[in-house]
């Protein structure tokens, strides 16, 4: 693997971002918007409360964490969007660059983005709501490990299902972080779900984070062996998806599809 054609992949992006506003502005504006919404909801919550109970690390926290998953998946889709939308993805693989050097590319570019939305997450969170995340402790770090994992796992199998179905299924992958949320409890424990959604759950690594975050807040210890179940899914969805994205790259150029492929519906 060439450290340099990663780099490049990255750098397409960074000239892409530096001169464009309207690039930049969703890594600051939408989550930031999404701090105010939440934080102002939770501050309600507890002006309606009789007991001490604080609706914002529990509350304020989840929404801030999958916050973080979403543009972890955004991270790695919309790196991959930009070449579909320019109609450069034939560009970009007639030159010697390899799939896992290409990956490698969209997932840097997702660590920087999504960095930069979870620190003005975090800074909205803290200097508005007085969210500490003394409250979580050490715990904190594999919280944000399982949920970047996923959301990098998401985010390439987003990208493997635009390559063969077309530009138009790009409609099929934003909805993916709000198909999941009602399983993953995110706002709320899993004991609250039917027995189907329950069994569904427990192979969303989100489920377990979250599931983590409340008893941490309510005073307990997160499962440590729940947690690590979470990663190695996590893990071993990112694996999949590589796969799956690498498999339909081979198909698309055998069967000629990559030669086709434009800003256009393939049929």
């Amino acid at each position: 693997m060439s450290l340099k054609r990663v780099a490049a992949v990255m750098l397409r992006q960074f000239y892409l971002m530096r001169g464009s506003f309207s690039r930049v502005s969703p890594l600051f504006a939408w989550v930031a918007i999404d701090m105010l919404l939440w934080g102002f909801m939770t501050r309600y919550l507890n002006s309606l409360t009789v007991s001490t109970f604080n609706f914002v690390p529990m509350l304020l926290g989840a929404v801030l964490l999958w916050d973080f998953f979403v543009r972890v998946m955004q991270g790695v889709s919309m790196a991959f969007f930009e070449d579909v939308w320019s109609r450069n993805f034939l560009n970009i693989f007639a030159t010697p660059i390899s799939i896992s050097e290409y990956v490698s590319g969209l997932v840097l570019c997702s660590i920087v983005t999504s960095s930069v939305s979870l620190l003005m997450m975090m800074a909205v969170a803290t200097a508005v709501f007085g969210l500490s995340f003394l409250a979580y402790g050490w715990m904190v770090i594999p919280f944000l490990m399982v949920l970047f994992l996923f959301g990098i796992a998401l985010g390439v199998f987003a990208c493997a299902v635009v390559l063969r179905l077309g530009p138009a299924a790009e409609w099929f992958i934003w909805p993916m972080p709000a198909l999941l949320s009602p399983f993953a409890g995110v706002f709320y424990p899993l004991s609250t779900l039917p027995r189907w959604m329950q069994v569904f759950a427990h192979f969303l690594p989100p489920a377990y984070v979250f599931e983590g975050l409340r008893a941490v807040i309510s005073g307990g210890v997160a499962s440590k062996t729940g947690l690590v179940q979470g990663g190695l899914l996590a893990v071993l969805y990112c694996l999949l998806a590589c796969r799956l994205f690498s498999w339909v790259y081979r198909q698309a150029v055998r069967t000629g599809l990559i030669a086709r492929y434009s800003a256009e519906t393939v049929s």
